[in-house]
């Protein structure tokens, strides 16, 4: 039986599940598809419960696998294929090229005189990054990554000669022999091109939650001034749409449990930067479990904050770009027909794996959750098995990786 652990994910629980196994003694590969660790916490301007930055917990986390040998951590890295049986496990990972040198360099002047641009994956197309790029200031590995799709001409002579980069590196594949595997390839925001009723990709100053959050966040593209994407002009007026695919037999079958939250976090930003900003939020049901109830009566008590009991039949474009909602009042029994400055959608949280093949002989339901796997010594947490917040996936990080570790000890 191999005595090391493969996770498969380096998001917030798989970063957990990695650290925790790695502690008591096992060697541990990280296998990351994204060029950093960090996974959506990342992404986030402040998380529950404390809303702290990602930077607060990520760094920590980090600290502990920097002075950890037994961590190996693979980036721009995929599995392909998995052979053998519980305890005795052979993963073949592909390993895209980066491009860069494996120590840090910093690239910033080299990137800056670039001029080939595409939309930014991490900032959720709000800005352009350059061909080499660094997606966050506290990115780990803390290296640079160049696109050589996004070069220009101009691009490929400047960086022509220069040894630190390597434009002909090509992908690589190894072996890992593991003796039990977790698997925490989180979620994404759901298709909001997929909800073309709410203004979804065709109204302006249309966003997704996540996007507000990357517009919120001081090293997004706004440096965490929340204005309109269109005109950079303050928002008079916001409204916020649960529910914006979930519940809903045709898009997302369920409730993603963090959205509720996350608007109210966001009602929060708005009382912070803007407090006279004119809020109302549509909404089925307020879901906030346990001791955030406490964060929605604060909300509730905001004199700019308004709910409206009603479902959004549809969203589109208005004079000065400006986004009209009609909806219901289901209370006052009232249809309504309002403008609003921008408008945010509270998309839900979907599996990665609905979408995505999944190399790693586990179970999938119809949602693409992880259903099962256990009894082969496969082990899923974070949001790989359901909607969790940040403080959930850790714990169920932490279920995984003691389960692992009994794994391979065979008991």
């Amino acid at each position: 039986m191999s005595n090391a652990i493969l996770v498969v994910g380096g998001g917030f629980s798989g970063l957990t599940a990695a650290i925790e196994a790695a502690e008591l003694g096992h060697d541990v590969y990280i296998v990351e598809k994204s060029p950093w660790l960090g996974g959506r916490v990342a992404q986030l301007n402040k998380y529950f419960p404390k809303l702290c930055p990602p930077s607060c917990g990520l760094e920590i986390q980090f600290q502990r696998i920097r002075k950890n040998p037994r961590i190996h951590c693979l980036t721009m890295a995929n599995v392909i294929g998995v052979n053998g049986s519980k305890g005795n496990y052979t993963v073949r990972v592909r390993l895209e090229p980066r491009h860069t040198p494996p120590h840090n360099v910093d690239f910033t002047f080299l990137a800056s005189t670039l001029e080939g641009e595409v939309a930014s994956e991490f900032d959720l197309g709000l800005s352009k990054r350059k061909a080499l790029y660094k997606a966050m200031p506290f990115a780990y590995p803390a290296r640079y990554v160049l696109d050589t799709t996004t070069l220009s001409k101009a691009d490929n002579a400047r960086i022509a000669g220069k040894a630190s980069l390597d434009p002909s590196e090509e992908a690589r594949e190894i072996e890992l022999s593991v003796g039990a595997i977790v698997v925490a390839t989180g979620w994404k925001p759901y298709d909001v091109t997929n909800l073309s009723n709410l203004g979804a990709g065709s109204v302006k100053n249309c966003i997704s939650n996540m996007q507000l959050e990357r517009l919120a966040s001081p090293f997004g593209p706004t440096q965490g001034k929340i204005v309109r994407p269109t005109d950079g002009r303050t928002p008079h007026s916001v409204a916020f749409v649960q529910c914006a695919g979930s519940r809903d037999q045709n898009h997302l079958n369920y409730c993603s449990y963090i959205c509720c939250m996350a608007t109210l976090k966001h009602c929060l930003y708005f009382a912070e930067q803007h407090p006279t900003t004119q809020i109302t939020v549509f909404y089925i049901d307020l879901r906030a479990p346990g001791r955030y109830v406490n964060v929605l009566e604060k909300v509730q008590a905001l004199p700019n904050v308004h709910f409206i009991k009603g479902k959004v039949a549809n969203v589109t474009q208005s004079d000065g770009d400006c986004c009209c909602i009609q909806a219901e009042d289901a209370i006052r029994g009232e249809k309504l027909t309002l403008n609003y400055d921008m408008v945010v959608l509270a998309t839900g949280m979907q599996p990665t794996l609905a979408t995505e093949k999944c190399p790693i002989p586990v179970a999938v339901d119809a949602d693409g959750f992880i259903a099962g796997g256990e009894e082969a010594g496969i082990f899923a947490c974070g949001c790989a098995v359901m909607p969790l917040d940040v403080t959930r996936s850790a714990q169920s990080g932490t279920a995984a990786a003691l389960k692992a570790v009994q794994t391979v000890k065979g008991r």
